[in-house]
């Protein structure tokens, strides 16, 4: 079993690894988690040492805030389209689809990552699996509509559990103000299938699966990377 050291490291590889396909004057969408922390870093290592100019559109606070550490500056969609954006994934299957959201920000990096010319995924290769279903399905829910979302996820056969805070009483409130239902399924067999139902609940803001949507995937290692198309 790795140690947090190796693990952090492979994805501090990634993460820098991605940051080399940043050109001067692109604008670029900045996904949430700790692999992504590390694309960030090094992107504003290079606004310092290279002296390129780009923009960043956070997809969390969180990112936003290390964006702001770094000192890259941040725009919006309103404002801008995106060249490249660059986001980690709990799981990504051979096909490149995702499951994404255990940090609770899925609806704005599925926005900000939909947008973007480019999209790169960025790993460790615990991430890496054979089929989508060992992490669950990330539901981000309006509060007043949990209860009936939760019986439609179960009528669909999956387990749900409300996500609870930690350091905090009560579920977990997303950005946008909202609750996430993690809904584990035994099988996914039709990712792009099982995204397109899950939206049509109502109540449903947005899921954590991610189809049809990546152009590279970068997976960490100890001792470097490996890219895929």
């Amino acid at each position: 079993m790795k140690n947090a050291s190796s693990n952090n490291s492979s994805k501090k590889n990634a993460g820098y690894k991605a940051a080399e396909y940043v050109k001067d004057g692109m604008v670029l969408g900045l996904g949430t988690g700790s692999t992504t922390h590390f694309f960030i870093e090094k992107v504003g290592m290079r606004i310092k040492d290279e002296g390129i100019n780009v923009m960043g559109i956070p997809t969390s606070f969180q990112s936003l805030l290390i964006a702001k550490q770094w000192n890259i500056p941040i725009t919006t969609l309103e404002e801008h389209d995106i060249d490249l954006s660059v986001d980690g994934a709990d799981e990504v299957d051979g096909d490149f689809n995702l499951i994404k959201g255990g940090g609770a920000a899925h609806t704005k990096e599925k926005i900000v990552d939909y947008a973007a010319k480019e999209f790169i995924v960025i790993v460790d290769e615990s991430k890496c699996v054979e089929e989508l279903g060992n992490f669950p399905v990330p539901v981000e829910v309006l509060p007043d509509a949990s209860r009936m979302v939760i019986q439609a996820l179960e009528d669909m056969g999956a387990k749900c559990e409300i996500r609870m805070a930690q350091r905090k009483d009560g579920p977990v409130i997303t950005d946008n103000g909202n609750f996430v239902i993690d809904a584990k399924f035994d099988k996914i067999e039709s990712p792009a299938h099982l995204e397109i139902d899950l939206n049509s609940i109502p109540g449903v803001v947005e899921n954590g699966i991610f189809s049809q949507m990546v152009d590279k995937v970068i997976v960490g290692t100890e001792d470097g990377t490996k890219s895929y198309r």
